[in-house]
């Protein structure tokens, strides 16, 4: 063991650094990836005129332009003959080129990579507050995941419904009123699950208290860890609460105590691949409404926490 003073270790830290920046520097390395020998890049490539095609045989109709416009930029992303950098060390005259990304927000894993790295630095550094934070999580309905799909500016509505309730619900929890408590939350829309399907659900990520002004300056007073009875009556709200925000919008009929959904306008060509995409079938082609093959792993052992389950509940599909 050893020890040493303030300045001595400032010293020591000062004559370390020109040999740490080598080694850093010797183990840098860019390599262009290569997304036209992954297997993704091959089968959009190989596929896409003839998906296209058949769209329109079958339907009548063409994709919108956003969806083509998604498949050829991710065709053209990281291929140096669409455009390129050439980046110059001014030390040594090495030279590397550096090709143009696509920069979407569809299925491009190289720019989604990306994209998620830096929203998740953003966020922290700049934008979520040295507080606790809770997840919470909204899955919902088949129904409503091809509604919500078709008709994307319908969720500004049930967002403002589940912040509000969850908003009032951690007031509440904090022993605190509204009047003069806010709280703060960020969320990202999800849009398909875990076989790629399109599954429309919410990732909230909630202060897991309220901040309170006093004389000027902000308190944070942290909120009671919910319990099952609470997030089930909480739930139960929530649903009431978007049922009738979507009957308002006309987007739900309610008769007899039943709700179905409105007959609205939707794209010819896109509905039956989100209808088909919604519930894992097979949406062209000799196969079409067929259910799709799906893999599963299914543990013989519970290997959940059992107390990791009071957190999650359930009603109607919610």
């Amino acid at each position: 063991m050893s020890t040493a003073t303030p300045r001595a270790q400032f010293h020591q830290k000062n004559l370390r650094q020109p040999a740490q920046h080598a080694a850093v520097e010797n183990q840098l390395h860019y390599e262009r990836h290569r997304p036209e020998e992954t297997t993704l890049y091959r089968l959009v490539q190989e596929h896409i005129g003839t998906f296209f095609a058949q769209i329109e045989t079958e339907t009548g109709s063409g994709l919108p332009d956003f969806v083509k416009d998604e498949f050829e930029a991710f065709l053209e992303c990281g291929i140096l003959a669409h455009g390129f950098l050439r980046l110059r060390c001014a030390s040594c005259a090495h030279e590397k080129l550096v090709a143009f990304s696509c920069k979407r927000r569809g299925f491009c894993p190289s720019c989604g990579g990306r994209r998620m790295a830096q929203t998740a630095a953003h966020l922290v550094d700049h934008i979520i507050p040295r507080a606790p934070v809770r997840q919470w999580v909204l899955s919902l309905p088949i129904p409503l995941r091809y509604l919500l799909a078709a008709h994307p500016h319908l969720l500004t509505s049930i967002l403002q419904v589940i912040h509000r309730a969850i908003s009032t619900f951690l007031i509440k929890q904090a022993g605190l009123k509204r009047i003069d408590t806010q709280t703060g939350a960020i969320t990202l829309i999800q849009r398909f699950g875990s076989a790629a399907n399109l599954n429309i659900h919410l990732h909230c990520l909630v202060l897991d208290g309220v901040y309170r002004v006093q004389n000027g300056a902000a308190e944070f007073h942290s909120a009671r860890s919910p319990t099952t009875e609470q997030l089930q009556r909480l739930l139960s709200q929530i649903i009431q609460r978007i049922m009738k925000a979507l009957t308002r919008n006309g987007a739900l009929i309610e008769e007899e105590g039943m709700s179905y959904l409105a007959e609205m306008e939707t794209d010819a060509a896109l509905s039956p691949l989100q209808s088909a995409a919604c519930t894992y079938r097979i949406a062209l082609g000799r196969r079409a409404g067929q259910k799709v093959l799906t893999l599963k792993t299914i543990s013989t052992q519970n290997t959940q926490p059992q107390e990791n389950k009071k957190y999650c509940v359930n009603a109607h599909g919610f």
